[in-house]
C-alpha cells in the first residue's frame, strides 16, 4: 500500500485554487474609464491630434527648396478669404450637396414606402438594395464614368436617341458635367436613405393607422398628417448624415472628371486637395480644410437646433 497521505476535500479545494487566475484589478473596476481607454486612445491618436496639427499647420507653409515648415502666421486665412476659386468651388459644393441630398431624400422616402411590407419578397428586396453600399465609391465612379463615355457609354447613347442630349458628352460639357456626377452618388447612397426610412416606418406604432382608416382618412391625408409627423426625426437624422458627407464628396469628382472641365466640377474637398498634394501647399490645403469642418460644424449645429435634434 502507498504510504501517502489520503488528501481531504479541504486539501483538494486549496490545491485547486491555487491555479486560479485572476483578472487585473482595472477589469474588476466599476468606473468607466477603463473600457473607455482602448476608445478614448484611437481618438486621440486619429482625430485629436491630427486635428491639432492641422491647425498648427494653418499658420506654416511648406517651402519646397529649403524642405521645411516656416511660420506664416495668418499669411493662409487671409489668402483662403480672397481666393475666388476657394469661394467657387464652396458654391458648387453646396449646389452639389443640396441637390443630391434632395433628390436622395425624396428617392428614398417613395422607395421606403414601397417596400415597407411583409408580403412574400419584399424581404429580399431590402436586402438586395444593401449592395450600391459596398461598393467603394471610386469603383462606382468608374463605373459611371464608362457608362457616360462620348463614344460608348451607354447613357451618352440612350440621352442622344431620345433627344436629350446633344453631340457633346455629357462629363465634357461644362454645364452637364456636375449632374453626371451627381448620377452617380445618387445610385449609390440612395438605397442608404431608404434602409434609414425603413427602419423609422417598421417602428411606427400601427394603431393611429388602424384609426385613421376607420375614420375613413385617405392615403394622402395618413401620409401628411401620420407619416411624415412620426418620421420627424428619422428624417432630420438622415438629412444631417448624408449632408455632412456629401458636402465633404471627393471620390466621384476625382475619377469621373478630376474637377473638369475647366473647374464647374470643383469641389472643396478637391481643391484642398490639389492645393495640398499637386502644388505642395501643405499650410493652405490645411486651412481649406479646417474652413470646411467650420462650415460643417456651423450648418450642422444651426440645423439641429432648427429641428430639436439630441446632439
Amino acid at each position: 500500500m502507498s504510504d501517502s497521505p489520503v488528501k481531504t476535500p479541504a486539501d483538494r479545494s486549496h490545491a485547486s485554487s491555487t491555479y486560479i487566475v485572476r483578472a487585473p484589478k482595472f477589469m474588476l473596476s466599476d468606473h468607466a474609464l477603463p473600457w473607455l481607454a482602448p476608445m478614448l486612445a484611437i481618438l486621440l491618436v486619429f482625430a485629436l491630434y491630427p486635428f491639432f496639427y492641422n491647425v498648427w499647420l494653418s499658420f506654416h507653409e511648406f517651402v519646397p527648396r529649403k524642405r521645411t515648415l516656416e511660420f506664416v502666421g495668418t499669411e493662409n486665412w487671409q489668402k483662403l478669404f480672397a481666393d475666388s476659386r476657394m469661394w467657387g468651388a464652396l458654391g458648387i459644393t453646396l449646389l452639389y450637396t443640396g441637390f443630391c441630398l434632395i433628390v436622395q431624400l425624396i428617392l428614398g422616402l417613395g422607395i421606403a414606402l414601397l417596400l415597407d411590407s411583409d408580403d412574400p419578397g419584399f424581404g429580399f428586396l431590402r436586402g438586395v438594395l444593401t449592395l450600391t453600399l459596398v461598393i467603394p465609391p471610386a469603383i462606382t465612379g468608374m463605373m459611371f464614368l464608362l457608362l457616360e463615355d462620348a463614344q460608348f457609354g451607354v447613357f451618352t447613347y440612350a440621352l442622344q436617341q431620345l433627344g436629350v442630349l446633344g453631340t457633346s458628352p455629357i462629363l465634357g460639357n461644362t454645364s452637364t458635367a456636375l449632374l453626371g456626377v451627381m448620377v452617380a452618388d445618387i445610385w449609390q447612397w440612395t438605397p442608404f436613405m431608404v434602409l434609414i426610412f425603413l427602419a423609422g416606418l417598421r417602428a411606427m406604432p400601427t394603431e393611429p393607422f388602424e384609426s385613421a382608416v376607420i375614420d375613413g382618412a385617405s392615403s394622402w391625408q395618413i401620409f401628411m398628417r401620420l407619416t411624415l409627423p412620426m418620421l420627424g426625426k428619422v428624417i432630420a437624422i438622415a438629412v444631417l448624415i448624408r449632408g455632412i458627407d456629401l458636402f465633404r464628396t471627393f471620390d466621384y469628382v476625382y475619377v469621373m472628371t478630376s474637377g473638369g472641365p475647366g473647374t464647374s466640377t470643383y469641389t472643396l474637398s478637391l481643391y484642398a486637395w490639389q492645393q495640398t498634394f499637386s502644388f505642395i501647399k501643405w499650410g493652405y490645403g490645411a486651412t481649406i480644410s479646417l474652413f470646411s469642418l467650420l462650415v460643417i460644424l456651423v450648418v450642422a449645429n444651426v440645423f439641429v437646433a432648427m429641428t430639436k435634434l439630441r446632439w
